[in-house]
């Protein structure tokens, strides 16, 4: 029989109704809420707060509500206030109930400012310190890389400042000002003819063929046992990607107190400087040399290469295909090398010259002054292990930031670089719960089987001594002759 759907009057009271019930044992909040303690945030924002005065929402649960924001991919503050009181399993790791008032959105944004960065940056840490101590961290190998993000500013908020006609516009100085507040080292703008009005932080940036846009730049650094993502730090787009290289690595041997043997990266990274670094710290590179990488395109397509020229270290010459000496001339105390050449005549009338310059005053050798350090990590960086370790970086990374789109990393939700950091912390340390859930949850599976086996053995005895105790008693219940009373 079909039924039929009642228009009773709902009830004005549920006393069975709890949400504790209702909330799956797989669900990913409730996992979540059992492995992380969000209460260390009371100690860390103690200080931003009064002794008079309105109470605040309780730290933890806007703590959450920004995790929220994140794991979900929320529009918005604004979207996600209006949603938590239709989802019970948010209501539940907050900790609410169907009654309780949810507060305005705004909450966020004063915490955000209240806090600074500093707190997400201990919640982050915390949660890598987290899978160190679950074994999920092996530390000596670090994989390195980074990533664009869109900014949330328009291209047309671009404005170019010599084009500004200031002596005409009296609020330019103002405008100027606002711009610079507020700006540190990390603010790198690619061009600082061009700034933006809505965004000063970000900067004009092109990937490869693309088209120009306001950028952001995240920096991280990924173990590859499971490729839990052990620092991550931004900078405006333009910052060079091997600019922060000893900063990734110091970065990580803090937060994971493990020091690193050898660092992966590709040919970004590649730069003297950053070989000399891994040089003087004791760490494999291996990464492409940048100088390499670019040999042979732009002026120096189809030319002699540097291989070309043999180095004479008796005398501290170089000898050319043509068998030419070139002599040691300048020193640049900037970049730390010696140049040699040959005299302008001798070049001038060499019959290979159209193979080896293009240069009016012949050809140019660079020589660092600390040239066998850079020789002995080139060697490295050519060797087996470096070959095999850039493969793996190709699809560790890809996939750690292929992950991180997941929770909208690749546009930022908020502007000026110190929120942007906030979001990036985010998001790194919801990638790393992600892998402490997964990898820590069949360990807690099988210490539950191992202990209802060890649980189902200690009765199958307890079971074995009772039937033996009650045979022994029968027996001697039986026995001709024998005083009961006396036999216990």
């Amino acid at each position: 029989m079909m039924g039929k759907q009642s228009h009773n009057q709902q009830k004005l009271f549920h006393y069975t109704v709890r949400l504790e019930q209702r909330i799956p044992q797989k669900h990913q909040l409730r996992q979540i809420r059992e492995m992380i303690d969000f209460d260390f945030v009371y100690h860390e924002v103690k200080d931003c707060y009064g002794y008079n005065g309105n109470v605040s929402i309780p730290p933890p649960i806007i703590l959450k509500m920004m995790l929220l924001l994140v794991v979900y991919n929320v529009r918005s503050e604004r979207e996600l206030m209006d949603t938590i009181p239709f989802r019970l399993d948010w209501l539940w790791f907050l900790g609410y109930d169907l009654e309780d008032e949810i507060p305005n959105h705004s909450v966020l944004s004063k915490a955000r400012t209240r806090w600074g960065v500093h707190t997400f940056k201990s919640f982050f840490e915390r949660v890598v310190w987290q899978c160190v101590e679950s074994g999920l961290v092996e530390g000596s190998k670090l994989f390195m890389d980074a990533s664009l993000i869109d900014a949330n500013a328009s291209n047309n908020s671009v404005v170019d400042k010599k084009q500004l006609k200031r002596h005409l516009n009296e609020s330019y100085q103002v405008f100027e000002e606002r711009l610079d507040e507020g700006a540190d080292e990390n603010t790198t703008p690619a061009n600082s003819r061009y700034v933006s009005k809505t965004d000063p932080d970000a900067a004009v940036t092109r990937q490869g063929s693309g088209r120009s846009k306001l950028r952001y730049k995240t920096h991280r650094g990924v173990d590859a046992r499971c490729e839990v993502i052990t620092t991550t730090s931004v900078t405006a787009g333009s910052r060079d990607d091997g600019a922060l290289f000893e900063e990734i690595i110091e970065s990580h041997e803090h937060n994971t107190h493990k020091s690193v043997t050898t660092a992966v990266a590709d040919s970004k990274y590649g730069t003297i400087d950053n070989f000399l670094a891994s040089y003087d710290r004791g760490i494999k590179a291996h990464m492409p040399s940048i100088e390499e990488t670019h040999r042979g395109s732009g002026r120096r397509k189809d030319i002699f290469s540097k291989e070309d020229f043999t180095y004479n270290p008796d005398d501290d010459t170089f000898t050319c295909p043509a068998g030419n000496i070139l002599k040691r001339k300048n020193y640049s105390k900037e970049r730390q090398h010696y140049e040699y050449r040959a005299s302008s005549k001798v070049c001038a009338c060499c019959q290979v010259r159209a193979d080896c310059t293009r240069a009016k005053n012949g050809r140019t050798l660079k020589r660092h002054r600390r040239q066998h350090a850079l020789d002995s990590m080139l060697s490295i960086a050519h060797g087996h292990d470096a070959k095999r370790d850039l493969k793996t970086r190709m699809h560790l990374s890809e996939r750690s930031f292929a992950h991180a789109g997941r929770y909208g990393y690749k546009r930022a939700r908020w502007r000026r670089l110190w929120r942007m950091e906030i979001q990036d912390f985010l998001i790194a340390a919801i990638q790393n719960i992600q892998i402490l859930i997964k990898h820590m949850k069949p360990r807690v599976e099988s210490a539950v089987r191992t202990l209802g086996n060890h649980t189902r053995l200690l009765l199958q005895g307890m079971q074995r001594i009772s039937g033996f105790i009650s045979r022994t008693t029968s027996h001697l219940c039986n026995t001709p002759g024998l005083n009961h009373s006396q036999s216990f």
